[in-house]
């Protein structure tokens, strides 16, 4: 898990700004994610590089959804216990709603 981020306690979200993300899937092996990091960034690169060009950015999005999907943020859960998906909820509204309270005070 990445320093200096909050995730939750089961490590299936990071809480940024009060609102649950998807995390990496932790199973991945370490070389592959960090391949996988290094395309999302890249591509990230690209998408801010390519805003003058439709067809530029369009593929520079499919790379970023491509390198998301593959790091288990997008697409079907990497978890296997049948828990729903909770992505871009908001803390409060979920389960981990106590826990985070917890966290604040």
């Amino acid at each position: 898990m990445t320093e200096g981020v909050l995730h939750t306690p089961d490590g299936r979200y990071i809480v940024v700004r009060g609102r649950l993300w998807r995390a990496t899937n932790p199973h991945l092996p370490e070389r592959d994610r960090q391949d996988l990091v290094d395309e999302l960034m890249d591509a990230r690169r690209a998408v801010k590089s390519a805003r003058d060009d439709a067809q530029a950015l369009r593929q520079a999005r499919a790379r970023v959804d491509k390198a998301k999907r593959a790091l288990g943020e997008r697409g079907p859960v990497w978890w296997q216990d049948g828990a729903p998906d909770l992505n871009r909820k908001m803390v409060r509204n979920t389960a981990y709603a106590e826990w985070h309270a917890a966290l604040s005070g």
